[in-house]
């Protein structure tokens, strides 16, 4: 009998959880695979963390084929990552999504930025992050305590790889052709499932020239907002007869 310990074991495992996976979508969804095996034209280009506890499809409640993705560590949109700009010009050029969806969260990536811990490739990876971080360490050292810290710089790093992505050639050439094509950038709550959106939604050149920099931001930030707290705001705004 094979050791629970086993990698094939574990491995079988996964495979008969496929099967049996396969099995109840056939049964609940007839054509499900028929569908999937068609051409797929998402909407929504989402980048996001590599951290195995949040998937685009699951929070945002959509299908397969409903969304495009691009994961890496913490996020980050490199200008040089050939993985990410060939991901982006796909989605915007030939799939032609309409949103750009950076999202982040407390993950290992931001808590290792804000650490003291290096290595050669992954911190060669968060160096943004971290530069910005030790730019403005007094004021991080002034927040509350380490999860007020690990927030902030969430937030920040969203916004700083907004800046990125809208900054992309390929991004500019949509706007500059008329494309419609919006850049947002969210923050997912771990703790209570829900997605925030740090804003402003970025639709073209002029909005995107026009942001603050990102070391304002730092000096100002703004409260993330999720659907509950937008739609309370509005409520509480709206004229009473």
């Amino acid at each position: 009998m094979a050791s629970i310990r086993d990698p094939g074991s574990s491995l079988d495992a996964l495979l008969d959880r496929n099967v049996a996976w396969a099995q109840a979508k056939r049964r609940d969804d007839p054509t499900y695979f028929e569908r999937m095996a068609g051409p797929q034209s998402p909407r929504y280009l989402w980048i996001g963390c590599s951290d195995s506890r949040v998937t685009a499809n699951d929070v945002l409640d959509l299908d397969p084929g409903q969304v495009f993705v691009h994961r890496n560590i913490a996020n980050v949109a490199h200008t040089s990552d050939m993985n990410l700009l060939a991901v982006l010009e796909y989605a915007v050029a030939v799939l032609k999504v309409e949103h750009v969806i950076v999202c982040g969260y407390g993950c290992g990536g931001i808590e290792r930025a804000l650490g003291d811990e290096r290595t050669a490739l992954v911190d060669y990876w968060l160096q943004p992050i971290v530069m910005l971080y030790r730019k403005h360490r007094a004021l991080f050292d002034g927040l509350p305590d380490a999860l007020a810290r690990l927030n902030r710089m969430c937030e920040i790093n969203i916004e700083m790889q907004v800046r990125r992505v809208a900054a992309t050639p390929i991004v500019e050439n949509a706007w500059v052709a008329g494309r419609r094509l919006q850049v947002h950038g969210w923050i997912y709550g771990t703790e209570d499932g829900l997605l925030r959106d740090l804003g402003p939604t970025l639709a073209s050149l002029e909005e995107r020239d026009a942001l603050p920099s990102i070391d304002e931001r730092v000096q100002h930030p703004v409260e993330p907002r999720s659907s509950l707290r937008r739609h309370a705001i509005e409520a509480f705004a709206a004229p009473r007869d």
